[in-house]
C-alpha cells in the first residue's frame, strides 16, 4: 500500500471514528424537540383580558378573551397581537434554553 493510500484509509477511519460521539447528540436532540412539543406557554395582554396557549412547536392551541374586551374592537385587535407575541416570545426562549443546555452555551448558527 502505498503512501497516500495510507492516508486516505486514515482520513476515512478518523471520519467513521468522529461520527460515534454525534449519535448520543442526535439522540439529545430528539429528546429535546420531543420535550419542547409537548410543552406549552401562556402569553397574555391587558392584565389577562387576552390570554394566548401556544405549544413549544410555536402552533397556537387556544385563545381566551374576556367578555369586556369585545367592547373596543381596536384594542382587542392590539391585545390578541400582544399576547400571541408573548407567547411566542416565551416558547422561542424556553427553545433557547433548553437548546443552551444541550449545548453548553455554545452558539450555534441556525440552531437558537
Amino acid at each position: 500500500m502505498n503512501r497516500q493510500m495510507r492516508r486516505q484509509a486514515k482520513r476515512q477511519q478518523g471520519r467513521s471514528q468522529e461520527g460515534a460521539p454525534a449519535q448520543p447528540s442526535m439522540n439529545m436532540l430528539q429528546q429535546m424537540q420531543e420535550e419542547l412539543e409537548s410543552m406549552s406557554v401562556e402569553g397574555t395582554a391587558g392584565g389577562g383580558v387576552v390570554k394566548v396557549v401556544m405549544s413549544g412547536k410555536q402552533l397556537v392551541e387556544s385563545v381566551e378573551i374576556a367578555p369586556e374586551a369585545a367592547e373596543d374592537v381596536e384594542l382587542l385587535q392590539d391585545l390578541v397581537v400582544a399576547a400571541v407575541n408573548d407567547a411566542l416570545n416565551k416558547s422561542q426562549q424556553a427553545a433557547s434554553e433548553k437548546l443552551s443546555s444541550l449545548t453548553g452555551g455554545l452558539n450555534l448558527p441556525g440552531l437558537t
